[in-house]
């Protein structure tokens, strides 16, 4: 069944009003989800509690107002959405995490079940060389 470009912006306002909670109610539990790159976020989460745990979670220690996500850009093929975001968050040392993402979810129904995230490696490698969690 195809994913509508209205359910899917729906679906994104949860991550720009900064209600997590929102989004990740339609996310599966056990989500196959792949962050690209060799920085401190990336891997192969398979599970929701992962990913935020892995993500998410070591976002929240380094930006105190969290990623704040912003969609760019949607393109929908069938029950694939492709979604350009950037985010325009500040660090806790004050360094400007204006980062671009590119996370293509797929779908069953109105959960997402699977994503591969693209983003600037390097800009998330700066954020926690800058910022250590420890």
């Amino acid at each position: 069944m195809a994913v509508d470009a209205g359910l899917v912006r729906k679906i994104f306002a949860g991550l720009e009003d900064g209600d997590g909670a929102a989004f990740f109610s339609h996310v599966a539990d056990d989500v196959d989800w792949i962050v690209m790159g060799t920085h401190p976020l990336a891997g192969h989460y398979t599970s929701k509690s992962d990913f935020i745990a892995g993500t998410f979670a070591k976002l929240g220690k380094v930006l105190p107002n969290g990623a704040q996500l912003h969609v760019d850009g949607l393109f929908i093929d069938n029950d694939t959405a492709i979604v350009e975001l950037h985010s325009e968050a500040t660090a806790k040392n004050g360094l400007r995490f204006d980062n671009h993402y590119c996370w293509i979810c797929y779908f069953e129904n109105e959960t997402i079940t699977r994503v591969r995230a693209y983003l600037d490696s390097v800009m998330v490698a700066r954020l926690f060389a800058e910022n250590p969690i420890g």
